[in-house]
């Protein structure tokens, strides 16, 4: 899905694809948060797996995926609105700008690789990429905050010490934070503390006694809450599929 009722778009130099890159950031940001409302409302998690997408003229489109397999460009992230009503709203554009950022990279590397690009070329596409914050740091606010850091930093070398000093100090706090309670959480911890949520990409031991459910059939774990499964719902299902391997089915 290249442009939103416009004819494929496929830009062939760096700068061109910069450009590209550009606009569908500038879309995405204003979905996550001048028009967020809108795009809260289109994520209907009733509705089938959505994908957010970015167009080139800056505008936005919340969707189904594309039915060309393979696709023509990379796709975003799938399923999008299952994952709405079961997050903190602040948390679930973060998710979904993380997956945004990530669609970004790989389309503009994607046109890099179609048209041949160079390492001198991509090294030069990702520095200009590199140079703007990236959407989850501009949804959760961390851009501004990063340059203000930058700016106090490079104005006293006492300053840096001082930070310094804080950084370790936290260092130790999370430290100490991760440490196990009791030997029970010690167990969970070594036993699935890798697994991370299919939905949200959290990881298992932030919260060792929440309830998970694992998908049957590709074997991926949910927080319970991101799929909207309850413990006492679980009980009752035999068979449990997530929302991207029941979609899957109902295409087949």
């Amino acid at each position: 899905m290249d442009a939103a009722g416009g004819p494929p778009y496929n830009p062939r130099s760096v700068n061109e694809v910069f450009r590209d890159f550009k606009g569908r950031r500038a879309a995405i940001v204003k979905a996550l948060t001048t028009e967020v409302e809108l795009f809260y409302q289109q994520c209907d998690p009733d509705k089938e797996n959505l994908c957010l997408y970015g167009f080139p003229n800056e505008h936005w489109e919340v969707n189904l995926p594309a039915e060309e397999v393979p696709p023509e460009l990379p796709e975003p992230a799938l399923g999008i609105n299952f994952a709405r009503d079961g997050m903190e709203e602040k948390d679930w554009l973060s998710l979904v700008a993380v997956h945004s950022d990530t669609w970004l990279i790989s389309v503009a590397m994607y046109f890099g690789a179609r048209f041949g690009f160079d390492k001198a070329d991509r090294k030069s596409l990702f520095s200009m990429i590199n140079d703007l914050p990236t959407i989850f740091e501009v949804v959760a606010g961390k851009a501004k905050k990063q340059g203000k850091e930058k700016s106090s930093v490079s104005n006293h070398d006492n300053n840096k010490s001082k930070s310094n000093k804080r950084g370790s100090e936290s260092q130790e706090k999370y430290s100490k934070s991760m440490e196990p309670k009791n030997e029970g959480a010690l167990e969970k911890d070594d036993e699935h503390g890798e697994e991370l949520c299919g939905a949200c990409g959290e990881n298992y031991g932030n919260d060792a006694d929440e309830f998970w459910i694992g998908c049957d059939i590709c074997e991926k774990w949910f927080h319970g809450r991101c799929v909207r499964i309850t413990p006492a719902k679980a009980q009752n299902i035999k068979e449990y599929k997530c929302p991207s391997c029941s979609n899957k089915r109902v295409r087949q």
